[in-house]
């Protein structure tokens, strides 16, 4: 991305990025940090599976009713700090946790937290950046997950990897250090989030300018054309009849699904390899830093490549790489490459997903529409552990991760055949 654009986008959103950074350093600290707590409290990889779907339970019933709120409210930063503020709620809950039912608590805390803040986020995003950035403020925003997907994993492999390397028991003194850590991380959100300069000039358009004219002539960040027609009242039924909407969302929770199972289920895959968590935070954070690669060139290659090829991209390529890690983790380099490459493509797709559903639909739908999408984001994050656990009966954990590869094609599919 090039520093003229960036400078246009307003000094708030790179606040908005660094709180970002700090929730999203702490969530993907505490991701794999649960799976080794749960390995320590002898819970099964399907066990891990019904954890994992825990995260987004709270989540998939509210998300809607937190896109409107989000939609009414004048400012988001108070919406913004509450999401950090149950973040780090989450993790120590975690860290206190003497029970698998206790973590799966905090699991779901965690996943609360990291919904209000993404609702809130992403609705800043909608409302404020011009329609002809709407991929640059969106790769943006994600970049920042990309970069917490990162950075957590290293910092929680490094302090797993210090310990005696023993048994998953034997690792309880560096996960409570790991779990302590990034509760203080996701409070550094809230700094950020009061800085003076943290406020947003006025909207680009009013909502009711928005609702009365949802096809005003605007340089668009897709291929794909404005939604056309009367506003309304947003209800999850009429943004999911849009047409594409609910092709979009499958793309979406796909490839949200893969980097959760990959999240949760990798340690498992390399635990039964022999492979210690500061590989398997190494390899995590590979993936996160490809997926920040691609976000930073997604503005130079949509102004090249059409939204379709980069979203088909993202499902193929990253179903076809991420299939391999599973078969090749006592080989780190090798899987390291195939992370990678994965990596690359999953960071493609959120955020055109986010442009196209943005773009679909009146410009007053868009934050409840970015709030279904990430509905389907939670309910795939419910359903996807649930069949992973189950694919882990017959193929071990590494199952887990080839049948999210699978979906991941099956969407590719979906997009291919679509008109």
């Amino acid at each position: 991305m090039s520093a003229r654009p960036a400078r246009a986008l307003g000094a708030w959103l790179w606040l908005l990025v660094a709180a970002a950074l700090a929730t999203q350093t702490a969530l993907n600290l505490v991701r794999p940090v649960t799976t080794y707590k749960l390995l320590a409290l002898e819970a099964g990889p399907f066990a891990v599976g019904l954890v994992t779907a825990v995260y987004a339970l709270l989540p998939l019933v509210s998300a809607m009713a937190l896109g409107r709120l989000a939609a009414r409210l004048g400012g988001l930063r108070h919406m913004m700090a509450i999401g950090g503020i149950l973040l780090a709620a989450g993790s120590a809950g975690i860290a206190l946790a003497p029970t698998v039912v206790l973590v799966a608590a905090g699991s779901a805390l965690l996943g609360m937290g990291h919904l209000i803040f993404t609702v809130a986020g992403q609705a800043a995003v909608a409302r404020h950046v011009p329609d002809d950035r709407l991929d640059a403020g969106f790769g943006w925003f994600t970049a920042a997950y990309s970069a917490g997907q990162l950075v957590g994993p290293l910092i929680a492999g490094l302090l797993l990897g210090a310990d005696d390397g023993g048994s998953s028991p034997g690792r309880e003194p560096g996960i409570a250090l790991a779990l302590a850590i990034a509760t203080g991380v996701a409070l550094l959100a809230l700094p950020a989030l009061w800085a003076p300069w943290a406020q947003p000039g006025r909207p680009r358009r009013s909502a009711a300018r928005a609702a009365a004219d949802p096809v005003e002539t605007q340089a668009q960040a897709s291929s794909l054309p404005r939604a056309a027609g009367p506003a309304g009242r947003a209800t999850m039924g009429r943004i999911l009849r849009v047409p594409g909407v609910g092709s979009h969302l499958l793309a979406s929770l796909a490839l949200l699904g893969m980097v959760d199972i990959l999240t949760a289920f990798l340690p498992i895959v390399a635990e039964q390899a022999g492979v210690g968590p500061a590989v398997v935070g190494a390899l995590l954070a590979v993936r996160g830093a490809a997926s920040i690669l691609s976000r930073a060139f997604l503005p130079w290659l949509s102004s090249r490549l059409s939204s379709k090829a980069l979203l088909l991209t993202s499902l193929y390529g990253a179903g076809l790489a991420l299939a391999a890690p599973p078969a090749l983790v006592a080989e780190p380099w090798l899987a390291g490459a195939c992370l990678f490459a994965g990596g690359f493509c999953l960071g493609l797709g959120q955020p055109i997903t986010m442009s196209l559903v943005s773009i679909a639909v009146p410009a007053a739908w868009r934050g409840p529409a970015l709030a279904v999408r990430l509905v389907g984001n939670r309910l795939g994050q419910v359903v996807l552990p649930l069949g992973a656990g189950l694919a882990t009966v017959g193929l071990g954990p590494a199952g887990a991760i080839w049948f999210s590869c699978a979906l991941l094609a099956l969407s590719g599919v979906e997009k291919s055949l679509r008109r």
